[in-house]
């Protein structure tokens, strides 16, 4: 009988393109997913380590995940905590079978070597793909970062980017027989040009893709390379989806961060979208409590979400560290007032995205519809933004004209015209 195995993804998409990954590996091994993880044989944990809560999650989930566990099932850890911590985390979690860093396939319970696998030099990246088994997929065009931003530790365990071929890249897309593609890698907009080598290539593969499905979005964009030939590239797919990764908006703040930019900079190109495609829609991010971070820069930060009325946003307490400029800065920011700022925050974004929501009210819309009764139209990318709620009978993986006739915080009520 085929042993079976069971995957928890933990963290981004990105880290969900590599359970993916792994899942296409063991099906060519043999293998067969399990129902649920307390009846596979092996149970692999792709965990997350952006933040300290990220963190905590993935130790919190492996633990869990131990007690749930059949007798004698094996226990396997990777993801961004294997690799940034691999021997110490084995050392912690003495529960776990196996710590295996990127790029290790897992079969059977054990661990291959490249040279069994004949894998390529992009590890992960170009193992194959089951097809995706809903109407979108993420595919990861690039692992790695060359920027040296304050606060993250990607490129500590990620390392400098490495950029996928195009050619590889469309047979994954090929092979995924996805309607709706999300690009996804750490420095999206810097596709092709690796270590301050080569060109960015990523307004050609973002066409290319784009002759080939019906939807291509892309999540991630470092704002400075957000230019007017890319702009115009996104808008041409039919998807003006614009994830901005602006993280403050503070010069004197910025500055400590290690990021380019500044709030009216900002505020300069969405408006310029805006103007060029009225029916754009924008995603950010921003951290909260970086080190250094007075009320002023809060104040700026709440004046440009006010003023930028981005259609979603996530903010984040900054969490310390090791390995990165920010780790022993001064000027830590204490947890209760990061608390503060935060739910302010949240509150005035919670109401932005709610009237923006409630605009739509009455407009005819396209959705893709994802599973029964959940669509979604070109202003929201899956799993991390608010949904349509539709009609059951409506076919999953096709479109749909239906008109918006409610809505229910971050999401739509739509039905079929008439």
């Amino acid at each position: 009988m085929a042993r079976t195995y069971w995957i928890e993804t933990l963290g981004c998409p990105k880290n969900q393109v590599d359970s993916d990954k792994l899942e296409g590996t063991m099906l060519a091994d043999g293998m067969t997913v399990a129902p649920s993880a307390d009846a596979a044989d092996v149970v692999v944990v792709n965990t997350c380590a952006f933040i300290g809560e990220a963190r905590q999650e993935s130790v919190d989930t492996i633990l869990a995940l131990e007690d749930l566990k059949q007798d004698g099932a094996e226990l396997i850890v990777t993801g961004c905590m294997a690799e940034r911590y691999g021997d110490e985390l084995a050392e912690a979690l003495p529960e776990v079978d196996q710590v295996a860093g990127f790029g290790v396939p897992v079969t059977l319970g054990k661990t291959r070597t490249a040279a069994d696998l004949k894998v390529p030099s992009l590890d992960l990246l170009e193992l194959p793909r089951p097809k995706s088994t809903s109407p979108w997929a993420y595919v990861k065009v690039a692992e790695g970062c060359d920027r040296n931003c304050g606060f993250c530790a990607i490129p500590t365990f990620r390392g400098k980017q490495r950029s996928r071929s195009i050619e590889s890249i469309l047979a994954e897309v090929d092979q995924l027989e996805a309607k709706e593609i999300v690009l996804v890698a750490q420095d999206l907009a810097a596709f092709g040009r690796d270590q301050g080598q080569g060109e960015r290539s990523i307004i050609p593969l973002v066409q290319q893709v784009a002759e080939r499905v019906d939807r291509t979005r892309l999540l991630y964009l470092y704002p400075s390379d957000l230019t007017d030939a890319l702009i115009d590239t996104i808008c041409a797919t039919g998807i003006p989806y614009f994830d901005l990764s602006l993280q403050h908006v503070s010069p004197p703040l910025m500055r400590r961060m290690r990021r380019w930019g500044k709030g009216e900079l900002f505020l300069e190109r969405i408006e310029a979208i805006r103007a060029r495609e009225p029916e754009a829609a924008f995603r950010s991010n921003f951290i909260v409590g970086y080190p250094g971070e007075t009320e002023d820069d809060h104040d700026q930060l709440l004046a440009f979400v006010e003023e930028a009325r981005v259609d979603w946003c996530g903010f984040f307490a900054y969490s310390p560290e090791e390995g990165t400029y920010a780790y022993d800065l001064d000027g830590a920011v204490p947890q209760s007032l990061m608390n503060e700022r935060l739910a302010e925050l949240r509150e005035l974004q919670d109401q932005i995205t709610m009237e923006s929501r409630d605009s739509l009210i009455g407009e005819t819309i396209e959705v893709l519809v994802d599973e029964p009764g959940i669509g979604r139209t070109h202003r929201e990318a899956p799993e991390i933004d608010g949904v349509v709620q539709l009609p059951a009978r409506l076919e999953v993986g096709a479109f749909h004209t239906v008109e918006a006739i409610n809505a229910e915080g971050p999401d739509l009520i739509a039905a079929p015209p008439g």
